[in-house]
């Protein structure tokens, strides 16, 4: 049971994390977890989605307040979406603003801070109990504005007890390290870079999972499926875990390149990746420093996820070969990514073996968290790596 599967640990030089309470099997649901905050990730995609759960609209009933979102069926509609956004978008503020007439960089981070500000008190708290970015926020993210903007948006009578400058700054640092992204419907005519995110969601457990660049782990969003929990996160082991290995999935595309990868956690997150392939792959480009060329210095351009928040295992990259080296003694982690990475058009999403069989035998057959496609586990296997045919 996915329940009993992790428990939270402090770790030396990595502040919390989570443990694998027991042996993991490959492709197991090691957590699913319903999000404590759930928010557009820009105006611009209100048309397009239920702002209650976020499924793809077809017909939408518009929220008869604000008249910009929409819904998808009589129960969201009754669920609503977050009560000072509503006022935000219906222009009803104290300072007469409306938030569709707010500059677009700033659009994001109110979207952020009114829905949060709209959370009841017990869940604003656990909010502000999760880990606080260390990095600078970038410059359209200053929290004084936003503070005056957000106050300008909202009745009065409606802003919460504490409503303050430093609240504002407390929870704009808590965004940035622990919002994953809910994407739109993977496309195969879309490029990668072009592919947004539909909405942002906060789930405190997940948010204890560190990064790793190899990750034994990752995380699905199955936001337009039928029924409840449609916007739950679900998290799978790629491979079987021992018991007290620490469940860390990748911050971002598995096959990025050392410098990006570093520069993407530096900017971002505060710090540097010292896992094995970046120990392994850090040499590469000293290597290549002291031979005079210009190592993997060459930035290619990646998808920005809009608020510098977690975009888990979407908006891949391909990388060239496998990174400067034809050595597999070199490159000890070629493996993981002929087995884990999806090489369907050019999604790169991570491959993860569905559930273990009911009699517990593994399944063989792993679905992809981006372009959802499935594949047999001897075709993944195949010496052409296999771009192999879905299975049915």
């Amino acid at each position: 049971m996915a329940g009993d599967a992790l428990r939270a640990a402090d770790l030396p030089g990595r502040g919390s994390g989570l443990l694998a309470a027991r042996n993991i099997r490959e492709g197991e649901v090691i957590l699913t977890e319903q999000p404590l905050l759930l928010y557009p990730a820009s105006l611009a995609s209100l048309p397009s989605f239920c702002s209650a759960c976020f499924r793809s609209l077809s017909a939408a009933a518009p929220c008869p307040s604000c008249r910009a979102a929409g819904f998808c069926s009589p129960s969201c509609a009754a669920a609503s979406h977050p009560r000072l956004l509503c006022a935000a978008l219906s222009g009803g503020g104290g300072g007469g603003g409306n938030l569709a007439s707010a500059a677009e960089p700033h659009q994001e981070p109110l979207l952020f801070l009114l829905s949060a500000y709209s959370l009841p008190e017990d869940s604003l708290r656990v909010l502000l109990s999760l880990s606080s970015s260390t990095a600078p926020p970038p410059t359209d993210h200053d929290p004084a504005s936003l503070h005056a903007m957000v106050a300008a948006l909202v009745p009065a009578q409606m802003l919460p007890p504490g409503f303050s400058p430093d609240l504002t700054a407390a929870l704009l640092s808590k965004d940035r390290t622990n919002s994953f992204s809910i994407m739109e419907p993977y496309r195969a005519e879309v490029p990668q870079a072009l592919r947004k995110a539909r909405a942002y969601a906060v789930y405190p457990r997940a948010s204890l999972l560190n990064h790793d660049c190899l990750p034994n782990a990752c995380h699905f969003d199955y936001a337009d499926r039928p029924g409840p929990g449609n916007t739950d996160i679900v998290v799978r082991a790629l491979h079987d875990i021992t018991e007290g290995r620490e469940v860390c999935l990748s911050y971002f595309a598995a096959n990025w390149q050392y410098k990006d990868r570093q520069q993407r956690l530096l900017e971002d997150y505060g710090f540097r990746c010292e896992c094995e392939r970046c120990q392994v792959e850090s040499k590469w480009k000293q290597d290549d420093d002291s031979d005079g060329g210009d190592g993997d210095d060459t930035m290619e351009e990646e998808e920005e996820d809009g608020n510098g928040g977690d975009v888990g295992d979407d908006g891949m990259e391909q990388e060239e070969g496998d990174g400067g080296s034809d050595s597999e003694d070199d490159f000890p982690h070629a493996y993981f990514f002929v087995r884990y990475l999806c090489n369907h058009g050019d999604c790169y999403g991570m491959l993860a073996p569905l559930p273990p069989l009911p009699n517990g035998e593994p399944s063989h057959v792993f679905e992809c968290n981006v372009c959802g496609n499935l594949k047999n586990e001897d075709e993944i296997d195949a010496p052409d790596g296999g771009d192999s045919s879905m299975v049915d």
